[in-house]
């Protein structure tokens, strides 16, 4: 009987995050990440925050490209692959690209992953070091544990400051010349982002994955400008999941007070994985009317089938559910109701379609004159009346 309640996704045909949404900002591989959501069943907002602008005639770039080869760094830290073929594209259309990689050659040139790796050697350099986990956090481990103190040392960045990698180092004593190859700009259309605002300050969506900083600070810059900021950090506070594929990507959200959840390895199948562990966990599940009801972000599991439900059924099933076994006066469910006015015939539709999907009406009782309930079981009443 055990087993049967489980009922494994792999019987059920639906993935770990079926009955979620989840947004995207990320502006870089948006559509892998989408694609490895969509594959666990997660609904999928995409709302690019930023756009990343080549620098080719940035005056900032030739201007530290010059440097490092008058003046040789004593190491140069690579962080992206695209990054790191854009500045020697760049140095090449100024006439200097033999110059630069001649000085890289001659310096400690650490790779901050294999794509990075094979950029350096595609480019007719070898790298020194690099991390197997791809991870800036070990690049400075490795750095500090060696010394930077009086080390001069070129970070080539990819549109975000690195603050937290940039600082450490700079507090150990060193040296830092920033090599900006590209620039965060702000996206064309801000549609998207406006929309993915308005679900997350609505809980429309139960997780936001970021994987830069400049794209949460952007987030966060465009919920201040529309006055939205309070909301926002309200939502991320207590019910949407912020999920950051790193420590530097979570800096601008912890600046706020605002907790996130990050994978051990910063990368996006990790970040995937952790979604796929954290968001089943928020969810709440029920015994009720011999069954076992999940409530998910707009889904609801019975006895490990999905059934899609309409927003508005969502509304009632969670007022329902704050107070389970509880009666619920319909004066109350039409307060949850989204924009239902004052007509409490809105709460009688809108729990007509919610039995509808959930394909067991008895789960939830009409209380004649007094409203609705959820027929928790009798053995559950106990546990679940202290919880109110």
């Amino acid at each position: 009987m055990h087993d049967e309640k489980q009922l494994p996704e792999q019987q059920t045909g639906h993935g770990p995050l079926a009955g979620f949404t989840v947004g995207v900002t990320a502006a870089r591989r948006a559509d892998e990440l989408g694609a490895l959501l969509q594959r666990r069943g997660a609904a999928v907002l995409h709302a690019p925050a930023l756009r990343i602008v080549p620098l080719a005639d940035d005056s900032e770039l030739l201007a530290a490209t010059k440097e490092i080869i008058d003046r040789a760094p004593d190491i140069v830290v690579a962080t992206t692959a695209i990054g790191f073929r854009g500045w020697v594209e760049a140095a090449e259309g100024w006439g200097i690209g033999g110059d630069l990689l001649d000085r890289l050659g001659g310096v400690e040139l650490l790779a901050r992953g294999p794509k990075v790796k094979g950029a350096i050697r595609a480019a007719g350099l070898t790298e020194e070091w690099s991390p197997s986990s791809e991870s800036m956090a070990e690049v400075l481990d490795r750095l500090l544990d060696e010394g930077v103190d009086g080390r001069r040392i070129a970070v080539q960045l990819h549109g975000e400051p690195l603050p937290g990698f940039v600082e450490a180092l700079r507090a150990a004593g060193a040296e830092i010349l920033s090599v900006p190859v590209y620039r965060w700009m702000p996206p064309e259309d801000i549609t998207p982002v406006d929309r993915l605002l308005d679900a997350t300050v609505s809980r429309g969506l139960d997780a936001v994955t970021f994987t830069s900083a400049p794209a949460a600070a952007s987030l966060l810059s465009r919920a201040e400008q529309r006055g939205l900021l309070t909301e926002l950090l309200g939502a991320l506070h207590h019910d949407v999941l912020s999920a950051c594929v790193g420590p530097v990507t979570a800096l601008p959200l912890q600046a706020h007070g605002i907790d996130t959840v990050q994978p051990e390895r910063f990368r996006l199948g990790p970040l995937v994985q952790l979604l796929c562990k954290e968001l089943p966990g928020r969810a709440r599940a029920l015994p009720i009317a011999g069954h076992r009801v999940e409530i998910r972000g707009h889904a609801v599991l019975v006895d490990g089938g999905l059934r899609p439900v309409p927003p508005a059924g969502m509304a009632l099933l969670r007022a329902l559910s704050r107070r389970p076994g509880w009666v619920v006066a319909r004066a109350e469910l039409l307060r949850a109701l989204p924009g239902a006015g004052r007509d409490e015939h809105a709460v009688e539709t809108a729990m007509a379609r919610l039995r509808t999907a959930l394909g067991t009406p008895k789960l939830i009782q009409t209380v004649v004159k007094r409203g609705y309930r959820l027929a928790l079981d009798p053995s559950a009443d106990t546990k679940y009346a202290a919880d109110v």
